[in-house]
C-alpha cells in the first residue's frame, strides 16, 4: 500500500514472475523489464534454447528457463511447481505464449481451428489456473493475459485467432471476479499491430497497408511499448485495477472514419 504517496518508480524487488512465451517478442520484453525493476523471473517457452538464451542475457542469478507446452495442462502445472521450487513463491503471471494464423473463415480447417483454440485459449486457462493456485495461499497475485484487438473487432483472416483471443477476454473477466477476494487481479492486454516475430509471419504487405490505414498513429508498435503496459498491470500500484481489457494499439480500437492530414 502506497498510503497516498506516489512511487517514483515501479519496484519489483522480492517479487517472482512467470512469463510465458518469454523467449521472444512481447514476452521477452516483459521479462527484461521485470528483471530490470528487481524481480526474479521464470521464462517459460516451447523454444527452450531461446528461453535459455534470454536467461543468459538477463543473468542466471535472477532468471531461469523452463520448457512449456501451453496446450498441455500437465505442463502448465509442472511449470508453476518449478517456479515455486526455484524461487519459493509466485506473484506474477504474464501469459504471452501464443500462436497465430491469417486464414479466411471459409478456408480455416478444423485442425487449424483446434490448434489456435488449444494454444491461445485453453493454454491461457491452464497456465493462469496453475499460477492462481500458487497465488491464492499467498493472498496476492497479478495475472496479465494477452488478448488482441482481433478478439474485440472482426478482421479478415482471423476466424480462429479472433475467436481464441475473444475467449481470453471472457476468461480474464471471470478470473478477475472470482480471484478478487484472494488479493489477485486479472487484466488483459489487447495489442494491435506490434512488430513481433508472430506478426512478421502473419502480416503480408497488403495486411500491413490496410492495418496502418486504420491506426491513427500510422505505425506499428514495439514489444517494449506493450511490455511497459503489462509491467504496470503486474505492479503493486495497479492493485485496484482488475477485469479490464487495455488496448495497446495506437488508437486502432478508437478509430472510425479517418481523413489523413496531408499538410
Amino acid at each position: 500500500m502506497m498510503n497516498g504517496q506516489m512511487s517514483a518508480q515501479l519496484d519489483f524487488t522480492g517479487r517472482v514472475a512467470l512469463v510465458t512465451g518469454g523467449a521472444s517478442g512481447i514476452g521477452r520484453a516483459v521479462a527484461t523489464q521485470l528483471i530490470g525493476l528487481g524481480a526474479r523471473v521464470a521464462i517459460a517457452d516451447r523454444n527452450t534454447e531461446g528461453a535459455e538464451a534470454v536467461v543468459k542475457d538477463l543473468g542466471a542469478d535472477r532468471a531461469t528457463a523452463l520448457t512449456l507446452d501451453a496446450a498441455n495442462p500437465e505442463s502448465a502445472n509442472a511449470i508453476a511447481d518449478a517456479v515455486m521450487e526455484r524461487f519459493g513463491r509466485l506473484d506474477i503471471l504474464v501469459h504471452s505464449a501464443g500462436v497465430g494464423i491469417e486464414r479466411s473463415f471459409l478456408e480455416t480447417t478444423p485442425e487449424e481451428w483446434q490448434r489456435l483454440i488449444d494454444i491461445d485459449l485453453s493454454g491461457t486457462f491452464y497456465c493462469a489456473q496453475a499460477a492462481a493456485k500458487k497465488m491464492v495461499p499467498q493472498g496476492y497475485g497479478r495475472i496479465v493475459t494477452l488478448s488482441s484487438t482481433a478478439g474485440l473487432r472482426g478482421g479478415t483472416g482471423r476466424a480462429a485467432y479472433g475467436a481464441a483471443k475473444a475467449g481470453v477476454v471472457g476468461l480474464t473477466k471471470v478470473m478477475a471476479v472470482e480471484l478478487a477476494r484472494h488479493g489477485i487481479t486479472a487484466n488483459a492486454l489487447a495489442p494491435g499491430a506490434i512488430e513481433t516475430e508472430l506478426v512478421a509471419k502473419m502480416h503480408s504487405d497488403e495486411t500491413r497497408r490496410v492495418y496502418r490505414a486504420g491506426i491513427p498513429m500510422d505505425r506499428y508498435g514495439s514489444p517494449d511499448e506493450t511490455a511497459f503496459t503489462a509491467v504496470f498491470l503486474a505492479s503493486e500500484q495497479a492493485g485496484y485495477v482488475t477485469g479490464h481489457v487495455l488496448g495497446v494499439d495506437g488508437g486502432f480500437l478508437a478509430a472510425g472514419v479517418m481523413h489523413r492530414d496531408k499538410s
